[in-house]
């Protein structure tokens, strides 16, 4: 039996007679019972109860389990009085998994009912009151209308037998109302919780929200933003898909109506770690993210820290805020990232690259490998074999766990980027969701490449910029620039601020620009705060419960134990700077040949801003 404790409250006396009425469309059944928990319904053979409760539990999020039946028992602890074969309005009657009709009671089942254990799970409907506590207008019931829901490509987790797609429920919300709807439902986990997707619905397989697969569609208000929820009918799906000999279930919309209230709490009592913080990251396809005001806070003290400018550079007047935390929210999302880096400032060298952007873009690859991305690093040709020997050395000396492909692009014609970057050279079978740039010498306006003295490098250079204005252009590819005086590929997001404050400005500043651009005081240190900010975010159960769709457990203590590994941490970053000096790689600023970055020594300056970040990003 499973009782839910916490966030409802019992409402006695509440006549069952009313619940009874037969024929009610859902406005008048909501208005009858405002603010009551209400009940999706599965009723199952006893022999596939456990599976289904094993179901439940995997799948919290659409399936809160509020009460298992004993098996033929008719009431619930739910409902005094209350007899599952009339309470509900509509049942759908399942034979072998298919739907042979609707009916208004079940009493002419109570045979078979007898050897049948009844689901009690709970339902969005029980978290409208708390919207409208919390300002966020509900437009299904302003307009009348059951809530639309849809099948997903959100697979379930698979229990026993049961195993199906994921149904939600979308309400329309205002953008400026989206945190307050998210806070506002989170706290009631036993109506599905906070949302599962805010955005384009494309992104959870539903193509058109005009034709949704249950209930009826509900029209958008100028400014709205579709948001989703876990949903019940999801027990629906895992009937039909399971196949039983006889199964019953509610009809969508016409669900079992408790006596017990559903609480509303007033964010004013929540702790950061409870508090909701919505992000748009992507607009093409629309995409917001969640995360806790106190990882928000956390990512925030990570992106000043590493803003510091120790070389007096001025690039303080680049920075602008909460880009790496959106940065970090999209590759949160991401399955595949391509990352580049290589500066060759050193043009009277060989190799004339630099020791700034290799060490971050490595320890960017470290973290997201043991999130279980993807990730192919590219270069230019010219420098392919030193970099894959470098990575090669980076894995034996421990600096990564595992190797990364190192890989060049050479553009070949007008539709090199396009076939590099997505399958068949079709836009919509991308290869990579993400593209960084970190420390990569970037194209300026006049077409050309320059260091920070003004000098034209272009005939060291790839044209690796072509992959990122090409991916400006094809839904669902972001991109992120990370770089520390504004010449960088994807600065270009901040070229006006290069042009008006860094020196030879109007001549170097890169004319690409990233979906997101994060400042740094040395470029390297951007890379590490992308390493820490995505441990951030992961160890964050609010984001962490979104990025799942609400599906699964937390992480295992293997997992944060494989994260905090993965961490940038001095002893890795000095072992890489041995590496790149091995190959006669330079210090930026000086180039010098030993353990330096931008003329900064690795002792004391990047060796302390290491662990001050560690510390930072492990409190």
């Amino acid at each position: 039996m499973v009782f839910p404790t916490g966030l409802l409250k019992c409402a006695t006396n509440v006549p069952r007679r009313a619940v009874r009425l037969k024929g009610l469309k859902y406005s008048t059944r909501a208005k009858m019972k405002p603010g009551y928990q209400q009940a999706n319904v599965v009723i199952l053979r006893k022999d596939l109860a456990d599976d289904f409760e094993a179901f439940c539990r995997a799948n919290s999020s659409p399936l809160p389990l509020l009460y298992r039946s004993k098996c033929g028992e008719w009431s619930c602890p739910l409902a005094t009085g209350s007899d599952i074969r009339e309470d509900c309005p509509e049942y759908c009657v399942f034979e072998n998994g298919v739907l042979m009709k609707k009916v208004a009671s079940l009493s002419s089942y109570t045979p078979q009912l007898q050897d049948m254990v009844t689901f009690y799970l709970g339902c969005s409907f029980g978290f409208e009151s708390a919207l409208k506590a919390a300002g966020v207008p509900v437009r299904n019931v302003e307009q009348g209308k059951n809530v639309s829901m849809y099948k997903t490509s959100v697979a379930c987790i698979r229990a026993g037998q049961f195993h199906c797609p994921m149904v939600v429920t979308m309400r329309p919300v205002p953008e400026d109302k989206l945190d307050a709807a998210a806070q506002s439902t989170h706290m009631i986990p036993l109506a599905h919780g906070g949302p599962v997707h805010i955005g384009d619905p494309k992104l959870l397989g539903i193509q058109d929200l005009s034709q949704p697969d249950y209930g009826d569609p509900v029209k958008e208000c100028p400014g709205d933003v579709p948001v989703f929820w876990a949903c019940g009918v999801t027990g629906v799906e895992a009937v039909q898909s399971c196949k039983p000999f006889l199964a019953f279930t509610h009809s969508p919309g016409c669900m079992f109506i408790t006596d017990q209230k559903a609480e509303t709490i007033s964010p004013l009592t929540l702790e950061p770690a409870q508090c909701h913080l919505i992000f748009c990251i992507s607009q093409n396809p629309q995409h917001y993210s969640i995360a806790s005001k106190r990882a928000v806070q956390q990512i925030r003290a990570i992106e000043e820290l590493v803003v510091e400018d120790p070389g007096s550079r001025g690039i303080r007047a680049l920075f602008l805020q909460d880009e790496l935390l959106k940065a970090c929210l999209s590759l949160s999302h991401s399955s595949s990232v391509l990352i580049t880096t290589g500066f060759p400032t050193h043009y009277m060298h060989n190799p004339p690259e630099e020791t700034d952007g290799p060490p971050g873009a490595i320890a960017m690859a470290a973290m997201l490998q043991a999130l279980r991305k993807e990730v192919v690093i590219v270069t230019d040709g010219r420098a392919l074999e030193m970099n894959q020997h470098i990575m090669r050395d980076a894995v034996q000396k421990g600096v990564i766990k595992t190797a990364v492909p190192v890989i060049s692009f050479q553009s070949n014609g007008p539709d090199s980027a396009l076939h590099f970057l997505c399958r068949d050279g079709d836009p919509t079978k991308p290869r990579f969701d993400h593209l960084v740039a970190i420390e990569r010498s970037g194209r300026a306006f006049d077409g050309n490449y320059y260091n920070m003295r003004g000098v034209n490098i272009k005939h060291l250079v790839d044209p690796i910029d072509d992959l990122f204005t090409t991916a400006s252009t094809i839904a669902g590819i972001t991109t992120t620039g990370i770089g520390d005086g504004g010449n960088e590929l994807g600065m270009g997001k901040v070229k006006a601020a290069v042009k008006a404050y860094m020196p030879n400005g109007n001549l170097i500043a890169c004319d690409v620009a990233a979906d997101f651009a994060i400042t740094a005081g040395v470029s390297n240190w951007g890379g590490y705060a992308v390493a820490c900010a995505l441990f951030v975010l992961n160890l964050c159960p609010i984001h962490w419960r979104y990025r799942h769709s609400g599906l699964g457990l937390s992480p295992t203590p293997d997992q944060q134990s494989l994260w905090t590994a993965c961490l940038p941490t001095v002893a890795k970053e000095e072992e890489m700077l041995h590496i790149l000096v091995k190959y006669g790689v330079r210090s930026g600023k000086t180039a010098n040949l030993g353990l330096e970055v931008d003329g900064l020594t690795f002792h004391p300056y990047h060796s302390d801003l290491i662990q001050r970040l560690r510390n930072l990003t492990l409190a």
